[in-house]
């Protein structure tokens, strides 16, 4: 054990000597591990002391990259010896503590990242003709280059990002931890301007949140049902999504049109359109019902209302122009008349506040119509937030016209952006249901009729025509952005999507009440994958498909499943199939005159097409992105690319301006010169990826050893999610686990499996190391997937993994597992030219490398509890089960933490 030490920041500063981040980074890592170890100390002196022990022993575990020493091993050996020594209940206590440090850890770097930032953009020449740190800018002038101002604004003006944020069960952090995070960040951020008594009472307040941390649990009492679940979009638009999103379209229009932004009318279109499975997604989850879906669409409805209600009231209140300086136009008058015929009591109240300045008085009676909408007063609600919108241009021009150009084109025309993005519905909600219940629930109602009039109907079967009840409902009161997609799991042809517009229609006695829909086929499989165009061949000759064609000027979305068919046919195969997949696909697109929008069901885990986002759209085959990209964002990521509005924004800019790029010629030349160029190393590496892996999961008793090796029981027990780890269609073996529990999984153990098995093997069969070097140098596909990784592999550990593939006697899938993990190890530094994962990645792997000391503590302690629960599991009484598994469980909170894009 090392001596005690006093805690000063010079002892902060010794333990975290062998972690090598950026100056600030480290000055603010020293700083939380003072503060965390003078709670600690207040707490218990000897967990204190035991804290340090245990993070010395990490860190001097993690020393050398490129090869473990003997001293590395003699303090991993102590750090087991250690932990192992412990009691649950103190082992539980530090558990708290280190989770504590690593959210803490974590805003340290998000400081970092939002500092740099701050501090590149400070440097930007303003006579640039585009703004280096905004992409979108950026993309822009090349697109001028390329194609010439008129049809880069063309293609501007069709820019949409669509995010589509979901529920699923990977965000291991608690809603009160989160309010907690963000009060600790924001002392963070203000501790540089202060000095004396400020900086001491900064000290105080973070002492204070950082206590009740380590007091909290961090983990839940109970798993949210999907209306609390639905509080994740509503906190995410408060803090951040209602105020970053215009600021991003201004940003554009600032660098783009100079001096006259904000004077002239704006040429950055309302591109950012948020999406929503949560209280929507019925595909596995029972809690998801139609009610459950109407209740959570009401909810957005409301707070979206008083958002906007509120912004307009407080742009109707500063807008102070008299008629004298400002009259108003004719238009204007008339929509006075128009609100005074409406409610003579509202516009009295606007005229008593403001007697002779018209426009103010009118955006204050719009902004109590919006709260009328909000209670559904038939007299003056807004029947739609186009009628909202269409009243704000009406202010707008008239401002204009009158000379106030900077008020129309200022505050006025961000209360139309953010009615453009967000609507009465603040997120598109997108309803989804397995194809299988489909087709049941069809059988059901051939049988005993659609009104159970030849027998009582299963209750699924009510339910799913309920479903469609609550679509139209939402609808009527939303607007038909609100709930019109409705998307298949498992699609396998054509038929699907009949069914799904038959049950529509069933639902309903009269033809006028069925609401309007798009039925978008999901192809996650890998046989749905390679058969998607033959479907949607079929597809689009359906006579409902036809009409909502002609409706929409024939734009058709597919969504392609990243999870099961990676997990189907491993990694490596998956990427090649799904990147043949959308090259086919676009390609017909084309073929049948069809505006294609693809939507890619990625997760945060590189298993799940996680990674930078950016880099994902520009390696996409030509015409499959067209100027709209579409995305799942769910677990941990949503938290961190939209919890931090520097960050948030950065991340927008950074994915629209790719999705602008991705339409320039040399971006589609490159990807489809490199594809074709490099198309038999793509066979080559799908086959023998795919045959590596099946084997191992075919290898005989492979789903026992899994769920024994991995905490998948554990996490299945988390109350992190509504959703079950399994879909209710009689789960009973690997094929029919959730690939999100697989991959999190997996991570949990340090293995991160999912990401890279099979690849190893298929370099070393290719052989041709120069050809993969090249590959990685100019294929873009190839380049992210190598990247990706990479960085997945620099968050496994063989010591740890060693630890949990021991849980079990099965020498054989062990050896598999350790000899494709080194071999693939090997492989990708030698394709990519490090001695170690991200050695030349200036921020990233410094950052990583950071995190991995305090993880290995976490993980450490989860392995061996769980050897415990494993070995001894009949004897444990229920009291000692139950403190060994809620161990267990805030070990798991903190790894999620720690490795972040974990599912």
């Amino acid at each position: 054990m090392i001596p005690a030490l006093a805690n000063t920041a010079e002892d902060a500063r010794a333990l975290l000597a062998g972690v090598d981040v950026p100056e600030s980074i480290a000055d603010n890592m020293a700083l939380f591990l003072r503060l965390v170890r003078k709670v600690l100390d207040e707490f218990d002196p000897s967990l204190r002391e035991t804290f340090d022990t245990l993070l010395a022993d990490a860190i001097r575990a993690n020393e050398d990259e490129s090869g473990e020493t003997d001293d590395e091993r003699a303090a991993f050996a102590d750090l087991e010896r250690v932990i192992a020594g412990l009691d649950e209940d103190s082992a539980t206590m530090l558990m708290r503590a280190f989770v504590s440090y690593f959210h803490l850890a974590n805003i340290c770097e998000e400081n970092y990242r939002v500092a740099s930032l701050r501090a590149r953009e400070s440097r930007v020449d303003a006579g640039e003709d585009a703004d280096p740190i905004n992409d979108i800018t950026v993309a822009f002038h090349q697109l001028v280059d390329e194609c010439g101002r008129g049809k880069a604004l063309a293609l501007l003006q069709r820019l949409e990002f669509r995010p589509v944020f979901t529920a699923h069960p990977t965000e291991a952090r608690r809603k009160a931890v989160e309010g907690k995070i963000r009060r600790i960040a924001g002392l963070l951020e203000e501790r540089s301007r202060l000095g004396g008594a400020a900086l001491a009472e900064n000290e105080r307040r973070m002492l204070q949140e950082i206590d009740a941390l380590l007091r909290t649990s961090p983990i839940a009492h109970k798993k949210p049902t999907p209306v609390e679940e639905a509080d994740t979009i509503v906190d995410i638009f408060d803090n951040t999504l209602f105020d970053m999103v215009p600021d991003v379209y201004r940003r554009f229009d600032d660098w783009e049109l100079g001096e006259a932004a904000g004077t002239v009318p704006p040429i950055c279109p309302a591109f950012f359109h948020p999406g929503s499975w949560i209280g929507s997604d019925r595909d596995g989850n029972p809690n998801v019902t139609a009610k459950v879906s109407r209740q959570v669409a009401e909810k957005f409805r409301v707070h979206v209302l008083e958002r906007l209600a509120e912004a307009t009231y407080v742009t109707g209140r500063n807008v102070t122009l008299d008629t004298v300086s400002t009259p108003p136009s004719d238009e204007l008058l008339s929509l006075w008349s128009h609100q005074v015929e409406m409610s003579e009591k509202l516009t009295a109240r606007a005229l008593g506040i403001s007697a002779s300045e018209l426009h103010r008085a009118a955006l204050l009676v719009i902004s109590e119509r919006l709260r009328a909408t909000i209670e559904r007063t038939a007299d003056v609600m807004y029947a739609s937030a186009d009628d909202y919108v269409a009243d704000l241009c009406v202010v707008q021009r008239s401002l204009a016209k009158a000379g106030a150009v900077r008020t129309a084109y200022g505050p006025v025309q961000r209360l139309i952006w953010q009615a453009q993005t967000f609507g009465f519905h603040l997120v598109e909600m997108e309803f989804r249901q397995h194809s299988v219940v489909h087709r049941r629930a069809l059988e059901d109602i051939r049988e005993h009729g659609r009104w159970g009039e030849r027998g009582e109907l299963q209750p699924m079967t009510r339910e799913v025509l309920d479903t469609f009840r609550a679509i139209a409902q939402i609808q009527r009161r939303n607007g038909v952005d609100a709930a019109r997609r409705y998307i298949i799991s498992f699609t396998k042809s054509a038929e699907d999507v009949a069914c799904v517009y038959e049950l529509a229609h069933l639902a309903f006695a009269h033809e006028c009440d069925v609401p309007t829909l798009d039925v978008i086929p999901l192809f996650e499989q890998v046989e749905d994958l390679e058969g998607a165009v033959a479907t949607l061949d079929a597809m689009i000759r359906l006579p409902e498909v036809q009409r909502r064609l002609s409706q929409t000027g024939r734009r058709l979305e597919v969504m392609l499943g990243y999870s099961d068919s990676s997990k189907d046919a491993g990694p490596t195969a998956a990427t090649l199939v799904l990147h043949r997949a959308q090259a086919e696909i676009a390609a017909w697109a084309e073929d049948n005159g069809i505006d294609l929008v693809l939507m890619h069901g990625r997760g945060g885990a590189v298993g799940r097409g996680g990674g930078p986002a950016n880099r994902a759209v520009l390696s996409q085959p030509k015409g499959s992105v067209n100027c709209c990209f579409k995305l799942t964002e769910q677990g941990e990521v949503i938290f961190a690319r939209y919890g931090d509005p520097t960050l948030a924004r950065r991340h927008v800019e950074s994915v629209a301006g790719a999705t602008l790029l991705q339409s320039a010629p040399s971006i589609e030349w490159v990807n489809t010169e490199t594809t074709e160029k490099y198309a038999d190393l793509a066979a080559a590496l799908d086959e023998a990826s795919r045959e590596k892996y099946l084997d191992l999961l075919h290898t005989d008793g492979f789903a026992e050893w899994f769920s024994t090796v991995t905490p998948l029981t554990e996490v299945g027990l988390m109350p992190i999610g509504s959703r079950p780890a399994k879909r209710g269609l009689g789960a009973k073996s690997l094929d029919d686990l959730r690939t999100i529990p697989w991959i999190f999984s997996w991570s949990q153990a340090r293995v991160n499996l999912a990401a890279w098995y099979g690849l190893g093997t298929a370099c070393e069969r290719f052989g041709d190391l120069g050809r993969l070097r090249e590959a990685y140098a100019e294929w873009p596909l190839f380049t992210t997937f190598i990247d990706n990784i990479e960085m997945s592999l620099s968050k496994t550990d063989e010591r740890i993994a060693r630890l949990y593939l021991a849980l079990d006697d099965r020498d054989d899938l062990t050896g598999k597992v350790l000899d494709e993990m080194e071999l693939t190890r090997r492989w990708v530094l030698d394709i990519v030219g490090d001695e170690w994962p991200l050695q030349h990645r200036r921020v990233l792997g410094p950052v990583i490398r950071m995190r991995l000391p305090f993880v290995n503590v976490l993980s450490v302690t989860q392995a061996l509890a769980l050897r415990r629960m494993r070995s001894e599991g009949e004897d444990l009484t229920p009291e000692e089960r139950e403190r060994l598994t809620y161990l267990i469980l805030c070990t798991v909170s903190g790894v999620s933490a720690g490795l972040q894009n974990t599912g």
